[in-house]
């Protein structure tokens, strides 16, 4: 049977029976990892592979693993990294592209020794003067063909050592002023403006293999929902920016969008979602929407099948030596 359009979430660092036994009902096309699951590699090890094994086949396992402020698996277990505009600050200009493909190499090591093979990073978003905190310093930027030159070598890096990226978050996220988690930004620029700043990354991004929506209304494609329910700002994402991988929702949990979360869900499909993303590892709201939740199917399924079949071994590296390289190009300090 085909998995669901979902990916959800597990409660803890150990997959008890009776969520192995819903998942194995439910067939979530993936499942995603937040800092309640991580412990150790060993025990993640063993975590992703239960979770696989409860569906039957080598689902992707996903976590967010930026650096920064949003990294689920973290010291002392786990190197730190600073967040990434701060590093783009503290790194010489000629040397940024490099110091993002060993970001993204060193964060695959650690991922891959644990069993995760997909990062939700790079980011393509601007920063701009009305950047909400709770996103700023995790941008690149706030010049397009910078942003783009840096997620695409965050990528490289990535996919150097075995971790498939998500690009965060289509068509943009930058011009948020407020918490998504918690409200729902409007960004109300004409569209020649967004087309040549807030789009213009993630055109140059649009062969990636996954992406993630913004829960934000962008006036100029759709004043009245936001772009993840949006049927308008989805066509636009897949049309004029050209994204032509998997889509999946942010956290159809975020209170930016409105509604019960069967609800939300619907939409986001409707939309033209390919996936829907739970993270609140919550069995009563899983249940719900798997029992929404459609099959991957048409054309959905075949970008799902093309974003697993672009996974790969890692390339062979002294990781030791990457990580000292890195360190010297950040004049020695790593937060």
């Amino acid at each position: 049977m085909a998995p669901r359009a979902l990916v959800l979430g597990c409660g803890g660092p150990v997959l008890e029976p009776d969520e192995r036994a819903f998942f194995s009902e439910a067939r979530p096309w993936g499942f995603i990892l937040f800092a309640r699951n991580c412990g150790s590699p060993d025990q993640l090890r063993r975590l992703t592979s239960d979770l696989r094994g409860a569906v039957g086949r080598r689902a992707p396992t996903l976590i967010d693993q930026e650096g920064g402020r949003v990294a689920r698996m973290g010291p002392p277990t786990w190197p730190g990294f600073p967040p990434a505009l701060d590093q783009q600050e503290a790194v010489a200009p000629e040397n940024r592209a490099r110091a993002m493909w060993l970001r993204g190499r060193l964060v695959a090591a650690d991922l891959n020794a644990s069993g995760i093979d997909v990062n939700c990073a790079p980011l393509a978003d601007l920063a701009e003067p009305e950047t909400h905190p709770i996103l700023l310093n995790r941008l690149y930027g706030g010049d397009p063909s910078e942003v783009a030159s840096a997620a695409r070598s965050l990528d490289a890096g990535q996919r150097a050592g075995g971790v498939l990226p998500v690009l965060k978050h289509l068509p943009g996220y930058g011009r948020a002023s407020l918490d998504g988690h918690l409200e729902l930004s409007r960004v109300s620029e004409p569209l020649e403006t967004l087309e040549a700043r807030d789009f213009a990354a993630f055109r140059e991004l649009a062969d990636l293999p996954m992406g993630m929506t913004a829960h934000i209304v962008v006036d100029a494609l759709d004043p009245e929902r936001p772009a993840t329910v949006s049927p308008a700002a989805i066509s636009y994402i897949r049309g004029r920016i050209g994204f032509r991988g998997l889509l999946m929702t942010d956290d159809i949990n975020m209170d930016a969008l409105s509604g019960g979360l069967p609800d939300r869900a619907a939409a986001s499909w409707g939309a033209g979602c390919d996936i829907v993303l739970h993270c609140g590892g919550d069995m009563r709201e899983m249940s719900a929407l798997a029992e929404a939740a459609p099959e991957l199917s048409g054309p959905a399924a075949l970008r799902a099948d093309a974003a697993l079949a672009a996974r790969s071994a890692p390339e062979s590296a002294d990781i030791a030596e990457l990580r000292a390289e890195y360190d010297a190009l950040l004049g020695g300090g790593r937060g």
